[in-house]
């Protein structure tokens, strides 16, 4: 699932839309693979580290664990470095961070230094891109920022496709610590990426001093009084406790079945490539007009689809079964990581968006380091991988019945604040930087009234 970045840029410079832009959505999309894939890629090694180390599926699971926490839990160390460094230097130094921890893992002798190397040190790393190539991303376009946010999401699923069954070949060749140092060296491709995040230049001095930006609160917590709010961030904590549990126990279901461990694999190469055709329909499907104004109902049924799949998942006996599951599971994942943020969004609105994401980030964050670790204790009493989809099918459903049902308590929109954004546009032939236009509604909301949300923040 992809994350969401709030940022004005650099007051009086106009996006590009393009030019070098591209090539910082290249870098993105690269970035966005990485810290999303890779904690699911690492599982392919977990059989042989199991082995290793003589621990079982619960010690194994923290290492994914410890990596999705580290990139969800650790925005707002994210956001002080780059207000205070800049955002190159910061995706440089996490590029070095994140290479430097996978090859230390590829010499650790216990599991506790796997979790402080390829957890703590490789996630942090991948944190510190993540986050502020979104902000680069959203400098560079404005007019067209919803299909770069989009093209840059796809590389979630693009990267799975790739690091899975690459994540097997390397095992097979040159063991999981030969794996280990190969990964730290491609993570070096993040300072690349970083390299191309060029900062934007004003075209020449402007005339007259420039207006000083009215302060902002650095979190702002009043989101908790919405109780639309509250209800979204309790579904989304439950359901982050089993979405993520499947992706990561797949694999070893399939090894467990028989299952020759390169098409056991490629198991999450198909869940990938279904997920990237899974994520632009599900964006397209939202943005139409007759089913926008459901958004939370469409983003609840897309949980209760994915919580079913989880439970007639456990009910697979073959290959053919756990690749028919994938299947439906990438396209109940991809629906759920496209609406999930656009539904936010239209809930608390465009001022409190990036206050709420990273509360919820936080919030989802716990929820990731309690889940797969709950499904690997649950492995080690039971020995049966059907419970442990069963448990991460309930706990979906129980976060998309949490939803509907509080659904009365999220504030729909009147249709008269879409005329009062109407009546706050710009004349055609005005050319201002829409980015100023949104920041003085930002800046005196007494006067301008809600702004309304649109997707362009959204991934």
């Amino acid at each position: 699932m992809g994350g969401a970045v709030v940022d004005e840029g650099p007051t009086g410079i106009r996006a590009p839309d393009g030019g070098w832009g591209w090539a910082v959505l290249f870098g993105c999309f690269v970035i966005t693979g990485f810290s999303y894939a890779f904690p699911k890629a690492v599982s392919v090694f977990f059989k042989e580290l199991m082995r290793e180390f003589g621990i079982g599926y619960s010690d194994m699971a923290w290492i994914s664990s410890i990596l999705l926490a580290m990139l969800y839990g650790t925005g707002p160390l994210c956001s002080v470095c780059v207000n205070r460094f800049g955002c190159r230097p910061v995706m440089l130094a996490g590029g070095l961070l994140a290479s430097l921890g996978m090859v230390a893992a590829s010499f650790c002798r216990s599991i506790v230094e796997l979790y402080l190397t390829a957890g703590v040190i490789t996630g942090l790393g991948l944190a510190l891109n993540f986050q502020p190539s979104l902000i680069m991303l959203n400098r560079y376009f404005n007019k067209r920022r919803p299909v770069a946010n989009g093209l840059a999401a796809a590389g979630s699923p693009v990267f799975l496709c790739a690091l899975s069954p690459l994540g097997q070949l390397l095992q097979d060749h040159y063991g999981w610590r030969g794996g280990f140092l190969i990964l730290g060296g491609l993570l070096l491709n993040c300072c690349v990426c970083a390299a191309l995040m060029r900062p934007l230049e004003a075209p020449g001095p402007t005339s007259g001093p420039t207006p000083p930006r009215p302060s902002r609160r650095l979190l702002d917590l009043s989101v908790f009084r919405d109780r639309g709010f509250v209800i979204y961030a309790v579904a989304a904590s439950i359901m982050v406790l089993g979405l993520f549990v499947p992706p990561v126990f797949v694999v070893s279901y399939a090894k467990d079945l028989g299952v020759p461990d390169t098409q056991a694999a490629f198991l999450l190469t198909v869940l990938g490539f279904i997920d990237i055709f899974a994520r632009p329909a599900a964006g397209l499907i939202a943005g139409l007009r007759q089913v926008r104004p459901y958004s939370v109902h469409l983003l609840s049924l897309s949980m209760l689809f994915n919580g079913v799949t989880d439970l007639t998942g456990s009910t697979a006996g073959d290959y053919g079964g756990l690749v028919v599951f994938c299947i439906f599971f990438g396209i109940s994942y991809g629906m759920v990581g496209a609406l999930q943020f656009e539904v936010l969004m239209a809930i608390v609105g465009t001022q409190k968006f990036s206050s709420a994401i990273g509360l919820v980030l936080l919030l989802e964050a716990i929820a990731v380091l309690i889940g797969p670790p709950s499904g690997g204790k649950l492995l080690d009493a039971t020995h049966a991988y059907q419970y442990v989809f069963v448990l991460a099918g309930a706990e979906v459903l129980a976060s998309s019945l949490v939803l509907v049902l509080g659904s009365f308590c999220i504030r729909k929109r009147p249709e008269a604040a879409v005329g009062e954004e109407e009546r706050h546009k710009p004349p055609a032939d005005v050319r201002g930087d829409s980015r100023e236009v949104e920041h003085f509604l930002k800046a005196e909301p007494e006067k301008n009234g809600e702004v309304v949300h649109t997707p362009e923040t959204s991934v």
